[in-house]
């Protein structure tokens, strides 16, 4: 193995390595809890954490997330940062990644994910309620349509509603006001500030697949940045890389993004790597999803030389058999030409058009 790190003074090249973050509470304790274990797994380096920066996605609250752009809403100025080299590294929310990143830059780190599944919060006078036991006509507070999509269908009796902001915000427009009867949120999110507790309903797979790496956190890097990718790769946890590498493929595939509703389910067993994808109109009415598998299970080879760093969806890991990555990729852009060819194209087209419309 190479050598991690030249042992600096405090850090790589005897400096510290510097950690960009967003502003936000949930970013703040997602950064910090990664910089928690690169110091438990090297303890003689300094890491410091910079620029809590509020992003262009922070700012513009009061326009829908499927209509401000695309997915580097949250991460273009924490990119800038990485290439002006101010910072090292910076800790995104998987999911808030594109798919292909710009020029120069690697996801270096993918770390083991958290509960992936969407929750409800239920506004305090429906505790103990489900979604299928609200009242007709609960107006229920999401910004994802691809929540609002899946939630529709299955229950026809409730309202959707655009909700933004920041975790903090929505469960204060939650809880204040009586615009909602409940918010859908990630679990993981939830989990990480500590309010687990606010948690009324888990969304399984029947109910709602979850958003493309969602409950995984991403290590972006400088992607010739060698020192500091050795460093951050440590953290990949293999069965993640695989799962969110065929999320990612499949995704791609499909040229899908916040504006249109796509959404996963994978599972890891037995070396077998499984993957449900599917696409929706807005409203749920049309819908196109599919299962697939593939084996996972392969050697790792020593893959020293000038295709060392091969990067899958975005994600450079090393330490993950690289064979095993290529079947996790292949099986995503498989499981997306398969919705392709059965309409998913059309889907996703008129679900664009009206997401620009509205």
């Amino acid at each position: 193995a190479d050598p991690l790190l030249p042992r600096g003074e405090n850090g790589v090249d005897g400096r510290a390595v510097r950690v960009g973050t967003r502003r936000s509470q949930l970013a703040r304790i997602q950064t910090d809890s990664v910089v928690t274990m690169l110091r438990e797994l090297y303890p003689d380096l300094h890491f410091e954490i910079a620029v809590a920066m509020s992003t262009t996605g922070d700012k513009i609250l009061d326009t829908a997330l499927s209509k401000i752009g695309e997915k580097s809403l949250f991460t273009k100025e924490l990119e800038n940062a990485l290439e002006r080299n101010e910072v090292d590294l910076v800790v995104h929310s998987l999911k808030d990644l594109p798919t292909s990143l710009p020029p120069g830059f690697t996801i270096g780190a993918v770390c083991k994910r958290e509960n992936p599944l969407d929750a409800v919060v239920f506004h305090p006078k429906n505790c103990g309620k489900t979604l299928s036991l609200l009242p007709e006509k609960s107006v229920i507070g999401t910004s994802s349509l691809r929540r609002a999509a899946q939630l529709k269908k299955k229950f026809p009796h409730l309202e959707f509603r655009d909700i933004r902001g920041n975790l903090n915000t929505r469960l204060k427009k939650l809880d204040e006001k009586e615009d909602f009867s409940a918010i859908v949120l990630a679990a993981a999110g939830l989990k990480r500030m500590g309010w687990e507790n606010r948690i009324g309903q888990l969304l399984g797979p029947e109910d709602c697949l979850y958003a493309v790496g969602q409950g995984a956190l991403a290590v972006e890097v400088r992607a010739k940045d060698q020192e500091i990718l050795n460093m951050v790769s440590a953290l990949h946890d293999a069965d993640t890389v695989l799962r969110c590498i065929a999320e990612r493929a499949f995704m791609k595939r499909l040229e899908g993004g916040c504006s249109v509703p796509v959404a996963v389910n994978t599972l890891l067993k037995d070396g077998q790597l499984y993957l449900t994808g599917a696409v929706y109109s807005l409203d749920g009415s049309d819908s196109l999803k599919e299962t697939m598998q593939t084996s996972v299970t392969y050697p790792h080879q020593n893959e020293d030389g000038p295709n060392d760093d091969v990067q899958h969806v975005g994600i450079t890991a090393k330490n993950v058999p690289g064979q095993a990555q290529e079947a996790a990729e292949n099986l995503g852009v498989e499981l997306a030409s398969l919705l392709l060819s059965k309409g998913a194209k059309h889907i996703l087209s008129v679900a664009r058009q009206l997401n620009d419309a509205r």
